[in-house]
């Protein structure tokens, strides 16, 4: 049986392929680093690292006890922590943000639910806006993010917002006046797009490439805000997809939204940072999960 101090030596030095950089890390000796291997691979009877003077590299064998061992090691760890929120019951603080106004409305009805609750969790509510909402996610500044599916590298709860897109045009653009207009317009007109720190899955969702038919989509320019993105449109550089509620949020003299017959809904959700899941994020989850339920129950529509 290993020790746990001897796991968490040979993982660490299977990352950094560095007795030193592993030893910083762990706050122990090089040389004790080099005990510790040493030992487990007399204890396998087989070498786990091949060394030279100038690099460390995993055998075949190393490298599998990695593969074995990493999610084992991961299911500890989240076991204890399950334990722990489990002990200690949901307290503290939770920073919930929104991105967009039309989300705030079904944020704040799952912070009403969850403070119910959990009146020992203080919960801190802020906007962030398109340039920053991934990074406040990942340095940890908001816990959870109600915001626009699809949300690449992030674990996401159950959709609790679904709205028809339109197209977001000029007032005086020849398409301002149409019933609607189909996907297919896409490659006719430069489209507006998102910033650069936007995910990829959802730039693809919401401002493709090509059109469902193959045809090229023209890029048009990058709005930093999604009112300064409106601006460009309302200057004639570009149309640009979004959701129906648009409309009601966002209303402008100079911009006309024209609904999209053949596009499937937006959906809007909870994300956050799979490393974040505390119990106080699942809760969380799960009151807005609840209060979103209860709302189409009660007006026979979702979002």
């Amino acid at each position: 049986m290993w020790e746990r101090h001897e796991i968490e030596a040979f993982l660490a030095l299977a990352q950094e392929l560095h007795f030193g950089r592993t030893a910083e890390r762990l706050g122990v000796t090089t040389g004790r680093i080099s005990q510790v291997i040493g030992k487990l691979e007399r204890r396998i009877g087989a070498r786990l690292f091949e060394r030279t003077s100038r690099t460390v590299r995993l055998t075949a064998i190393g490298q599998r006890l990695v593969e074995d061992l990493t999610p084992l090691v991961a299911g500890i760890e989240e076991s204890v922590r399950r334990a722990v929120d489990a002990g200690r019951g949901v307290t503290g603080e939770l920073r919930v943000a929104f991105l967009g106004e039309w989300t705030a409305t079904v944020l704040l009805k799952a912070v009403k639910v969850f403070a119910g609750r959990h009146p020992g969790c203080r919960v801190d509510v802020r906007e962030v806006q398109l340039f920053n909402s991934r990074a406040s996610l990942l340095d940890g500044s908001v816990d959870l993010l109600i915001a626009a599916f699809p949300f690449d590298g992030m674990a996401r709860g159950p959709a609790l917002i679904s709205e028809r897109r339109v197209l977001a045009v000029a007032a005086g653009h020849p398409l301002a006046g149409a019933g609607s207009v189909s996907l297919e317009v896409l490659a006719e007109h430069p489209v507006v797009q998102y910033p650069a720190v936007t995910s990829v899955e959802f730039k693809r969702d919401r401002t493709p490439e090509h059109t469902p038919a193959g045809r090229p989509v023209p890029k048009g320019p990058v709005g930093n805000t999604f009112s300064e993105m409106l601006s460009l449109v309302a200057m004639g550089r570009g149309v640009l997809p979004v959701g129906e509620h648009s409309r009601q949020y966002y209303p402008r003299p100079d911009v006309a939204y024209v609904p999209i017959h053949d596009a499937p809904p937006i959906e809007r959700g909870l994300v956050w940072a799979e490393s974040n899941t505390t119990e106080r994020v699942r809760e969380f989850v799960r009151a807005a999960t609840e209060a979103a339920a209860e709302g189409v129950a009660g007006t026979g529509a979702v979002g």
